[in-house]
């Protein structure tokens, strides 16, 4: 699968889209050589990466914008994008819509929080009126240059209203032009089973894994069984790569050389033939007038 007119196909498959988090042209690189057919540019992976800070609104939509177009020039898989709460009001939301689709977006994840937002596994999040969060989807969906483009409606209403409000925005969303539902971090099996019931024969369902966060961690097969169409890992790598850049600045510091972390990394010419340094090169050389030297 490649290219916007794909995604919405896609979802609409038996087979659920496991799309893994994403924060750099690396990742993204690395996901797609592992044999992923899309990708999550988590705004919170963002944040802790290019900010080292936590997922609280703090991230802006030009830094995410700037990281969507440096993963879209080196790969062509689908990218779903976290668009936060569209960074303001509708017309904000508008500007998003814009922004992220000419830098490459093949769909946008917009919320119902206040802003500044939080991370959807964290205490203390506020809501906007539905109806305004209504009015950020229609004119997300007016924005848009193409009907390609999707609009995935996530509501954070469990946490804050409880589970059958979140139910009921959701519909709401769903009515106001969302092409896809994320209710997020339900609190149990039972709360994903309740979910699918109600939207999976209406919509594509995203689910969101977090590793020590509020809803159960569910394989992607087990998912697909409930009727969700969609699940992202969108923190996962940062996790991953954060142990491990622990565990090798405490082994550096302690010895002094790498020689005692060689098994966990990358060589100098094995990163370099995983981001294709030698075919790169010699690409440069067909346009240099050096290749039949």
């Amino acid at each position: 699968m490649a290219g916007a007119a794909t995604l919405r196909r896609r979802l609409a498959a038996r087979e659920i889209l496991l799309a893994p988090g994403v924060y750099d042209g690396l990742t993204a690189t690395l996901a797609e050589q592992a044999g992923f057919e899309a990708l999550y540019l988590s705004g919170a992976a963002v944040a802790y990466t290019r900010l080292g800070r936590p997922d609280i609104g703090l991230t802006t939509m030009t830094e995410m914008t700037d990281t969507l177009a440096l993963i879209r020039d080196r790969v062509a898989l689908p990218i779903i994008i976290d668009a936060d709460t569209g960074f303001g009001n509708a017309l904000n939301a508008e500007r998003t819509m814009r922004a992220y689709e000419r830098a490459g977006a093949n769909a946008l994840q917009v919320e119902d929080q206040s802003y500044p937002k939080r991370c959807g596994h964290l205490a203390d999040k506020s809501l906007i009126p539905a109806a305004e969060m209504a009015g950020k989807i229609r004119a997300m969906a007016e924005a848009r240059a193409s009907d390609e483009t999707l609009i995935i409606a996530r509501t954070d209403a469990i946490a804050v209203e409880g589970f059958e409000a979140a139910l009921d925005r959701a519909g709401a969303y769903l009515e106001a032009g969302a092409d896809a539902l994320f209710i997020e971090a339900p609190r149990s099996r039972d709360q994903l089973e309740e979910i699918a019931r109600h939207f999976a024969s209406r919509t594509a369902l995203m689910a969101n894994m977090v590793e020590g966060g509020l809803t159960p961690v569910t394989s992607a097969d087990d998912l697909q069984a409930l009727g969700f169409s969609l699940v992202i890992f969108p923190g996962g790598i940062v996790r991953a790569l954060a142990r491990t850049a622990e565990d090798y600045y405490a082994s550096l510091k302690a010895t002094g050389s790498n020689r005692a972390f060689a098994e966990r990394m990358f060589d100098f010419s094995g990163l370099n033939a995983r981001i294709g340094t030698p075919e790169m090169l010699a690409r440069g050389r067909s346009y240099d007038g050096s290749a039949g030297d």
